[in-house]
């Protein structure tokens, strides 16, 4: 097995490396937070018209309303859904990525042994 560490791997070797489900899923609710509460924020500071009807988040996000403290709620909520579907993309893709290659080394050794019965 190659002990090596993941950045000195091959490249094609790396495209098929197993997400970390919980790292994907942090990383993408942290996104989502922050988006959600800058958003939040500017829509509260724009002195025109509500350009985004962000208030209807709160029929999705319990608590959350155009103000600081819906600000913090809306990204609290935001932060957890964005792990739930970061971490539920990261495992999707793991599955398919091992199914597939399960399925391309079946292939594989079919292919290799298909006329070993005429040999005998």
């Amino acid at each position: 097995m190659n002990t090596a560490t993941p950045f000195r791997r091959d490249p094609l070797e790396r495209t098929f490396l197993p997400l970390h489900k919980r790292a994907f899923g942090t990383a993408t609710g942290l996104v989502a937070a922050i988006i959600l509460f800058v958003l939040t924020v500017v829509t509260m500071e724009r002195t025109s018209e509500n350009p985004f009807n962000l208030g209807l988040l709160a029929q999705y996000f319990a608590g959350y309303s155009l103000s600081w403290t819906g600000a913090f709620i809306g990204a609290a909520w935001a932060g957890f859904t964005g792990f739930v579907m970061g971490w539920f993309l990261a495992f999707c893709r793991n599955v398919i990525v091992a199914v597939l290659i399960v399925y391309v080394r079946t292939r594989a050794e079919i292919a290799q042994t298909q006329d070993f019965l005429d040999h005998i």
